[in-house]
């Protein structure tokens, strides 16, 4: 092993990062430039990789226009000439594939993106979309360091802290797809932001952060926003950083501020007399992510044209354009997406329709500001009196607009005044963590300081698993036509139980169907943090237990035609943050236990 290596696989930019482990090069973390189609037949080189895959056409298919220096005659084009793409020719473009990672009512391993395209178009699964970023990452690597491959070095790749057991596991899949071997590690995206600030701070940190301290990660980027809180502790004299809670998988972001100013754009097209088809709003969505980089930046000119292809018969189509304006904009995206709100405030629920669209489950209330409050009011409250975060953390390319970290500054200082919330001088405002930012890359250089400290046995973010988990244990009792069996939960994880662990759980004996194909039913909890193994639910609430996917499976026993078996249970964390279930049979008399196992990755803290 000659490299460290941090992967950032975002939802709308990836990145790599890596440190050599030489003494003259040892800590000093760099981007990898990844060479890219910028344009048909043009390749450069960017820090970053777009996470967006064109599928070609009949005509560009195989013809070398998306030629690489490690591929030829490719049908598709990863990266930069793939989000260009995605304004003109959305219907061959795949984006957010990484929010379809994690959602659970499609076969996340079926062609279905993009999604809703017509049907000439090839089709990609979402693990498909996660491999070929990778791919590109890993070809990439190879053409800088021929003769280190990756498969060789220490990976760290990071994941969102709200990724369930699933999702992680086709991430999983995807990149030992891509090449980069079965011993690479995940590390969530907040904390590996977090890792990235105390990179620049060095032992400096100790200075700033007391014992009880807390700092909300908010990590808002293109598709989701991640919330995750760190507590400041102290363990024989010296400071330590504990990872208390994480949230939910929130999809709401970027894009979302992208469509609301397509939206507003639209208006003025139509203001102008321009009504826009489908295919043109489509376009506009995209565009409308370019004048929103471009505007709300700290220097972004006071406006910036978009252009949208008209429609017609002509063999040259004529174009139309607006203006939008800086401050017009910003004002739209602040009300909207970080309002003014209090700590009692909860997201606001649309009313459903009966009937709905398949699609990704975007959050129905953009307002993030209400999201935290729900998350600070559930994970920092003790006896119904609430502790405010002492920091917070920016991370995502959304604050790169100052005026979205001051305006949520300022809502999370004014909770301060509530009565439900503990206050005194020290805690009356929230500020941000001080120190250089770098929103586009924190992620994989964090995650690339992670794993140098790791290798030299330096401080580590603790906190174990981020939730409780269970299986489902179908109860036994007369049948009753048209009803299922009551389902009891059985906790077989501890919230923050360890990597390197194990735990046999202390239960009455369970039957395991085997020698047939079942549905193993798996719960998890972010809420129920004092369950312990053994512990048996009769009842409980959809926002405290949430059900992952099954595990469909047939488990054998040679030489019988035994199909219930009883068995107990013992769960592990693997180093590499794998669970492991273990059924193991507790029949009298037998001289080995037979042990079958059920297997998931639920990383959340390496």
């Amino acid at each position: 092993m000659k490299y460290i290596i941090g992967i950032d696989l975002g939802t709308t930019n990836s990145v790599l990062a890596f440190a050599e482990l030489t003494e003259e090069k040892a800590g000093e973390v760099q981007l990898l430039s990844v060479p890219q189609m910028v344009a048909t037949g043009t390749t450069e080189s960017k820090t970053s990789l777009p996470s967006f895959s064109y599928i070609a056409n009949s005509a560009e298919a195989g013809q070398g226009a998306f030629d690489l220096p490690w591929a030829e005659e490719r049908s598709f084009a990863v990266g930069e000439l793939a989000r260009r793409r995605s304004a003109d020719a959305p219907d061959r473009t795949v984006g957010a594939s990484k929010s379809w990672l994690c959602h659970h009512t499609v076969d996340r391993r079926a062609a279905i993106l993009p999604w809703n395209a017509p049907d000439d178009v090839a089709k990609i699964s979402p693990v498909a979309a996660a491999q070929q970023y990778l791919q590109h990452l890993v070809d990439a690597w190879h053409d800088h360091f021929s003769d280190s491959p990756i498969a060789d070095q220490h990976v760290v790749l990071t994941v969102p802290a709200s990724f369930d057991p699933v999702a992680r596991e086709l991430t999983r899949e995807a990149a030992i797809g891509a090449g980069l071997g079965e011993n690479f590690v995940f590390l969530e995206e907040p904390q590996a932001a977090l890792y990235a600030w105390l990179d620049q701070q060095g032992d400096d940190w100790r200075k700033l952060l007391k014992v009880d301290d807390s700092v909300l990660v908010c990590d808002v980027g293109g598709g989701t926003t991640d919330l995750t809180l760190i507590q400041v502790e102290e363990e024989a004299g010296e400071l330590v950083l504990k990872r208390s809670a994480v949230g939910d998988h929130l999809l709401v972001g970027g894009d979302n501020m992208d469509l609301a100013a397509a939206h507003f754009v639209a208006e003025k097209f139509a203001a102008n007399g321009t009504q826009l088809d489908p295919w043109q709003s489509v376009s506009l969505w995209h565009s409308c992510r370019t004048a929103k980089e471009t505007l709300l930046t700290a220097s972004g000119p006071k406006t910036h044209p978009i252009s949208i292809l008209g429609r017609g018969s002509k063999l040259i189509a004529s174009t139309v354009s607006v203006d939008v304006d800086k401050g017009a904009l910003s004002n739209l995206l602040l009300n909207g997406f970080f309002p003014e709100c209090g700590i009692n405030d909860v997201p606001q629920r649309q009313p459903m329709s009966g009937f709905q669209e398949i699609g990704l489950p975007y959050e129905s209330d953009p307002g993030i500001t209400r999201h935290i409050a729900a998350f600070v009011k559930q994970h920092c409250a003790t006896n119904g009196q609430v502790t405010l975060p002492k920091y917070v953390l920016f991370n995502g390319g959304v604050f790169k607009a100052d005026g979205f970290r001051k305006r949520m500054l300022e809502v999370i200082s004014g909770w301060a005044t509530n009565s439900a919330v503990e206050s005194d001088e020290s805690t009356a405002t929230v500020a941000a963590l001080a120190g250089g930012e770098d929103l586009d890359f924190a992620v994989a250089r964090g995650a690339c300081f992670y794993g140098l400290n790791k290798h030299a046995g330096g401080m580590r973010i603790r906190g174990g698993v981020g939730n409780s988990y269970y299986v489902g244990i179908e109860t036994a009792g007369l049948a009753i036509p048209g009803a299922p069996r009551p389902l009891k939960a059985l906790c077989v994880v501890p919230f923050g139980m360890e990597e390197g662990t194990d735990v046999s759980v202390e239960s009455n004996p369970i039957g395991l169907v085997v020698g047939q194909r079942v549905s193993f039913r798996f719960f998890s909890s972010k809420t129920r943090k004092e369950d312990q193994p053994g512990q048996l639910l009769g009842r409980w609430t959809e926002e405290e237990l949430v059900e992952t996917d099954p595990l469909l499976a047939t488990l054998t026993v040679d030489g019988t035609e035994e199909t219930f078996v009883p068995v107990k249970f013992d769960s592990k964390i693997t180093e590499l943050g794998m669970f492991e279930l273990w059924c193991v049979s507790s029949v009298e008399g037998e001289e080995t236990a037979r042990r079958w196992k059920l297997e998931f990755s639920v990383r959340d803290e390496s």
